[in-house]
């Protein structure tokens, strides 16, 4: 029994990492909101909000892509397949840009100031727009640790006192304008059936930007 039990301790073990890892990263997480001013309980409510909202799109824009062009087969012409369209969905992620977009807010009218966010945030605005990378058939890239990095530093220097809040806009602002905003014209070319704004390759950048922020308190 004994030699039963050691030789699946190591495939115990192997399968809590992955739940020790979430639970360390869930208390950073509501730390770090605690941080910036919401309550331990607001920010496990917040914080659980983004986590789920990561996976719904608020559809905000339809339009019709081709596929496909048309061609003509044989001659003179007695063949002609028409263009392949399809419809292309512009959508809101929930937990990468509503939620964070809305609290966002929040702080810059109670705890951001507000010279100090728009310098910051047009930091992380240009340096998100030069490594954003537009991929077919999924949409917009970006290294998840370069907005809440950026931010941290640009909020450091122009809002020592209040870098926190201030990281955090301009991490989720910066992040949504430059990644997704200034892309916009190219989603057409993308050929993805849905684009998220604040989701797919954004969603983690803007998810770590909140425990990033919370550091500089």
């Amino acid at each position: 029994m004994w030699r039963t039990v050691g030789c699946a301790f190591p495939l115990i073990l192997l399968l809590l990492i992955p739940l020790l890892f979430f639970l360390f990263y869930f208390q950073l997480a509501t730390f770090s909101f605690t941080k910036l001013g919401l309550s331990p309980e607001t920010a496990i409510l917040f914080f659980g909000l983004c986590l789920i909202g990561g996976i719904v799109n608020i559809p905000i824009s339809r339009r019709r892509i081709i596929v496909e062009e048309g061609t003509f087969f044989g001659f003179p012409f007695f063949f002609y397949y028409p263009p392949r369209v399809r419809e292309q969905i512009i959508a809101l992620n929930l937990g990468g840009a509503i939620l964070p977009g809305l609290f966002s807010l929040y702080l810059l009218f109670t705890r951001a100031p507000l010279v100090p966010s728009i310098i910051a945030t047009a930091v992380v605005t240009a340096v998100a727009y030069a490594l954003a990378r537009p991929v077919p058939g999924m949409g917009i890239t970006l290294p998840a640790f370069v907005p809440p990095l950026v931010a941290a530093a640009a909020a450091w220097l122009v809002a020592r006192e209040n870098a926190a809040p201030v990281a955090y806009v301009a991490g989720v602002w910066g992040t949504l304008i430059g990644a997704d905003l200034l892309n916009w014209p190219r989603f057409k070319d993308l050929g993805a059936l849905v684009l998220s704004i604040g989701g797919a390759g954004i969603f983690d950048g803007i998810f770590l930007v909140g425990i990033v922020a919370a550091l500089l308190a």
